[in-house]
């Protein structure tokens, strides 16, 4: 079942989180994962939730994903992200 990772983000210091797609892209892709969503126009429809950023990856599994997140080779970008933006991440089990 697939592993999806959802990240919404307000970016706090353009100028440092210029870095991050390079930096978290190959990392991405190591662990077998694709964006589905990276950052592109969001159109509300219903209730409350604002995303000023909206990122979704999908992997082959939620063990994926997970193994990706804690991993060696996104850990600088991890810590990148989370000094240059105001985020919360999930993982979520897909179909």
């Amino acid at each position: 079942m697939a592993g999806y990772v959802i990240a919404q983000m307000t970016i706090t210091d353009p100028d440092a989180f210029a870095d991050y797609p390079g930096m978290a892209g190959p990392t991405v892709a190591a662990f077998g994962g694709r964006y589905v969503v990276r950052g592109g126009a969001i159109h509300k429809r219903e209730g409350d939730w604002e995303p000023n950023r909206l990122v979704i990856i999908e992997f082959d599994s939620v063990e994926q994903a997970q193994a990706w997140y804690d991993s060696q080779i996104y850990e600088d970008a991890k810590a990148l992200r989370i000094r240059s933006t105001i985020s919360s991440l999930m993982i979520a089990e897909g179909a």
